[in-house]
């Protein structure tokens, strides 16, 4: 397993859509396991390969106290969504920048796993916030294009102070 770097804003390839994943084989496996090493070490909960430069539609997360619930998500898909919450949401690819932002309360989501099999996951709560995170990144997508473009001014001109 490896370490990843993890692109940060203003980098340009963290607004490239990803693609679909078709090959499901052992570097899959591989990208998912130094994925899930990346995004413990950063610590972060979730991490879309699109923020370590690997355009494809592949997703880990781990919401859980102990980091014993890893999961996993390869062209994941939101096929309902219900309500409204706000959360604070912060991301490993905008370091020390927090933000509420209106997501669906309630998702089902459609996705394959590392050995390509189809699975469906109904999930609200926090899951249901990183879900919907994630999967904008893969739309190259991130959770500052959610503010307002107050708020984003804001928080890029925090995030430029602080990397000076």
């Amino acid at each position: 397993m490896a370490l990843l770097e993890i692109l940060t804003i203003p980098d340009p390839k963290l607004k490239t859509k990803a693609e679909k994943v078709t090959q499901f084989d052992a570097d899959l496996q591989r990208l998912t396991e130094d994925m899930f090493e990346t995004m413990y070490a950063a610590p972060g909960i979730g991490l879309a390969a699109t923020q370590v430069d690997v355009h494809k539609r592949v997703v880990v997360m781990d919401i859980s106290e102990n980091n014993d619930e890893p999961r996993v998500f390869i062209n994941p898909v939101i096929t309902e969504k219900d309500g409204i919450q706000t959360y604070e949401e912060g991301c490993l690819s905008v370091p020390g920048i927090y933000a509420k932002v209106k997501r669906a309360n309630q998702i089902t989501v459609s996705f394959q796993d590392v050995q390509g099999e189809t699975h469906a996951l109904t999930a609200d709560g926090l899951l249901a916030v990183c879900v919907q995170h994630e999967i904008d990144h893969l739309n190259g997508i991130v959770f500052l294009d959610h503010l307002s473009a107050l708020k984003r001014k804001m928080a890029l001109k925090k995030l430029a102070a602080a990397a000076n």
